[in-house]
């Protein structure tokens, strides 16, 4: 056996001790001949790669610099790859670190000279990942078992701040009323879904705690969407009852109420129940976490369904996404891992509880964790949200590019002093409007990337760590790349096939991007076909197109239903808007102003429509000064859009995401 180490590698004196005892011999990677070490594989040496120190965030999935990986690969030599999980280096706060494994090593297939490139390296190593990640026991955990047991833990020091009344209440409290709440919840329904229809707050997190204590499923109903989406939601998931407010009944007028037997005011009752409650509070501060979940009868092991959520049927009818257990405890545990924020440290909550990031980051991850949560009922109040985070000195701001827009607007830069991380997702984020918020705030925006069929964060960019000024010469392992969605979060395997023929393709080639992983859903409710469709032996056709660069960043090129095919090829919407924006000088925008449609069209099979609230009278001149500038600037001619129709704005749904479907409505009416 002989060791190949990086020159930054140290070996302490009984290991060099015991190595020389042993006959083994050391190289020097860069220093020491590749044929040297080619001809001693040759020979059936065993040549094991030791890896030296660097500078790298935290759970990151790979901690050798691209460089060396490349060393590697041009050895043209037959490689085992090997991943080496720590668990203990990213637990959930409540996992005690004693009781769980040291190392995970994962034995990955061999790959062949003639097969070793980078992208087969990174493919093989984040597969890897996965293994060890699955390894973990809380992956067999229950979600309202962690919960219970964070709070009792946390619950004197975290506490939820509701901004729309200022109040301020303990996690300790808000367990006791969600106790009594779920004895009232198993009688007032006998359905194993309970519907909950509240804006983000008090009452939202003590209805979804109490609905799983009560062992029901919380089914968050997008009270944005339009009636038929709702009632399809509510069909799909035969909820027949459902947890609200007075004042958000009277608010949502659209919103398809059931009779009032059908419905808990959670304000109503709340109030009548305050002895019960002061009961429960002396026993959650009491009693130990292990007494508690026994006496709420919560099982240590998770079920296959959690919690429920629909997707936004921006594209089509909304699809019921069952998580289970397994996925929120697994997606906690990715984002948590790699966010490492301290006890200290708070999270605004405004994005709303049926957006798969508002249910899992701001209400699961803080409640298992222990952080606190300032809320609002709104997003779109940036004004007051600026308020309130200058007032709770917030750490982390989850928000998409639209909502983004509404802070430039209103914004002062001493309100965002104590943010450590201002993450957007849901939409591509421009990169005008990043360099614009962080020359005004002074903040990076952080982009990230995930589905609700994922639970929902896969991938995450972050700061780049600082040096070490200890160690100035330690290579730094990059987090942060402007224009990529960042790499993917500890246990999350990725591969690429091509979207036309689903044949695979290296990683670093733009494709249908594939992710597995244990936050990965099992399927669409009751949507059998739907879910052969997207799933495929464990695997997740997400629909983006993408590829993987050298240093582990994912580029999102496209969802697949924004591409049309236009004489046999595939044209990307947002590559197209991103052509124009800069043609019509619109890429320092803060808002959206135009839009790309695709419809059908007898000559080419698709043809693309333009959408602009910028459109002057003269909308065919206009589509003909575009056409010419497109042209002049090496934009192909199929990708120049046959029709323009002007609109008073862009239509965006309440997650700030692309209302496709809306889009297409305008771009269908009669000239």
């Amino acid at each position: 056996m002989a060791l190949l180490a990086e020159p930054n590698a140290v070996f302490k004196p009984d290991q060099q001790s015991a190595m020389d005892a042993l006959g083994v011999k050391t190289y020097k990677l860069g220093s020491d001949s590749p044929h040297e070490i080619a001809g001693a594989v040759d020979a059936g040496t065993l040549v094991i790669f030791v890896p030296g120190q660097v500078r790298a965030q935290p759970a990151a999935n790979l901690t050798i610099p691209r460089s060396t990986l490349q060393s590697l690969v041009d050895m043209d030599l037959p490689v085992q790859p090997v991943f080496v999980d720590h668990p203990r280096d990213s637990l959930l706060r409540i996992e005690n670190p004693s009781r769980q494994r040291e190392s995970v090593i994962i034995i990955l297939p061999m790959i062949t000279a003639d097969a070793l490139t980078l992208p087969s390296l990174w493919e093989a190593l984040l597969l890897g990942s996965m293994e060890a990640f699955d390894a973990r026991p809380a992956m067999k955990g229950n979600i309202t078992n962690f919960i219970v047991r964070g709070m009792k833990a946390f619950g004197s020091q975290a506490a939820l701040y509701d901004g729309a009344d200022n109040s301020q209440t303990s996690y300790h409290k808000i367990l006791a009323a969600a106790i009594v709440l779920s004895r009232e919840i198993k009688a007032f329904t006998k359905q194993p879904r309970i519907g909950i229809v509240l804006p983000p707050g008090r009452g939202a997190m003590i209805a979804n705690l109490a609905a799983l204590l009560a062992g029901k499923t919380p089914v968050n109903l997008n009270f944005s969407a339009s009636k038929e989406s709702i009632e399809s939601a509510i069909k799909q998931a035969e909820i027949d009852r459902f947890l609200t407010a007075d004042i958000f009944v009277r608010k949502m007028q659209t919103f398809p109420w059931p009779s009032l037997k059908h419905l808990m005011f959670l304000e109503r009752l709340l109030p009548t129940w305050k002895g019960r409650i002061a009961k429960w509070l002396v026993a959650v501060k009491t009693l130990p976490a292990s007494v508690l979940v026994k006496l709420l009868g919560i099982p240590s092991q998770g079920g296959e369904e959690a919690t429920l959520l629909f997707t936004s049927g921006s594209s089509g009818d909304p699809k019921g996404v069952v998580l289970s257990h397994r996925n929120l405890l697994a997606n906690v545990n990715q984002f948590g891992s790699r966010l490492n924020l301290t006890p200290s440290d708070k999270i605004l909550g405004c994005l709303p509880l049926f957006h798969s990031f508002g249910s899992t980051v701001t209400l699961f991850y803080a409640l298992v964790d222990g952080l606190s949560v300032v809320t609002y009922p709104s997003p779109l109040d940036t004004p007051k949200l600026a308020e309130l985070v200058e007032k709770h000195q917030i750490s982390l701001m989850v928000a998409t590019p639209t909502f983004l827009r509404g802070y430039l607007k209103r914004g002062k830069r001493e309100q965002f002093a104590s943010l450590k991380l201002v993450v957007t997702g849901a939409e591509k984020l421009p990169l005008a409007l990043e360099e614009e918020f962080r020359n005004r705030f002074g903040k990076p925006v952080l982009e990230g990337y995930g589905l609700t069929e994922t639970s929902p964060a896969t991938n995450l960019n972050l700061p780049d760590p600082e040096p070490d000024p200890a160690q100035p010469d330690l290579p730094i392992i990059p987090s942060r790349r402007l224009g990529s969605v960042g790499q993917l979060l500890p246990g999350i395997a990725l591969r690429i096939t091509s979207a036309a023929t689903e044949e695979p393709l290296p990683i670093d080639q733009s494709g249908m991007i594939w992710l597995r992983g244990a936050n990965i859903f099992n399927g669409y409710l009751k949507q059998p076909r739907k879910t052969e469709e997207v799933l495929l032996n464990g695997w997740f056709r997400t629909g983006d197109i993408g590829r993987l660069d050298g240093d582990g960043f994912l580029h999102i090129e496209g969802r697949l239903s924004r591409f049309s095919k236009i004489g046999g090829e595939m044209v990307p919407h947002e590559t197209v808007e991103e052509h124009i924006n800069r043609a019509l000088g619109l890429d320092a925008e803060s808002e959206r102003k135009i839009a790309i449609v695709g419809l059908p069209d007898p000559d080419k099979g698709e043809m693309l429509v333009l959408l602009s609230c910028v459109a002057s009278a003269a909308v065919k001149q206009e589509l003909i000064n575009l056409r010419y500038t497109l042209l002049d600037k090496g934009v192909p001619s199929l990708w120049i859009p046959k029709r323009l129709v002007p609109v008073e704005s862009i239509p965006i749904l309440q997650s700030g995401k692309l209302d496709i479907k809306g889009c297409e409505k305008l771009a269908t009416r009669p000239e």
